[in-house]
C-alpha cells in the first residue's frame, strides 16, 4: 500500500492553498513552492482530466497536451476510480461560468 498523505504537512500546505485570494497569488506561491517542471505537469494532467471529462480521445489530447498515453491513463483512471476530485472542481467550474 501507498504512503499515507494525510499527515499535519500536508494539511498545512492545504490550509496554505486556501489563503490563495487570487490567480496572481496562485503563481507567486506555486512558482515558490514548486519547480517550474512540477507545475507544469499538474497543470497538464488538469488539462488531460479536462479533455477526457470532453470526451477527446487519447490522440487528440496527446496532440494538444504533449502528455503521454501513461499519464492520460492515470488520470483516466483517477477520474474513474479515484476520489472524485477531479470532478468536484470541474463541476465547480463549470457553474462559476454558468454565473
Amino acid at each position: 500500500m501507498g504512503k499515507d498523505i494525510h499527515t499535519p504537512a500536508v494539511n498545512r500546505l492545504f490550509d496554505a492553498i486556501l489563503t490563495l485570494q487570487s490567480v496572481d497569488e496562485c503563481y507567486a506561491f506555486f512558482e515558490d513552492v514548486c519547480t517550474i517542471q512540477e507545475l507544469v505537469a499538474i497543470s497538464q494532467r488538469f488539462e488531460v482530466a479536462c479533455m477526457l471529462t470532453q470526451k477527446k480521445t487519447y490522440l487528440d489530447i496527446a496532440e494538444k497536451t504533449g502528455a503521454s498515453t501513461a499519464t492520460i491513463s492515470r488520470v483516466n483512471r483517477s477520474l474513474t476510480y479515484g476520489n472524485d476530485g477531479y470532478a468536484l472542481v470541474l463541476k465547480r467550474l463549470a457553474q462559476k461560468n454558468e454565473s
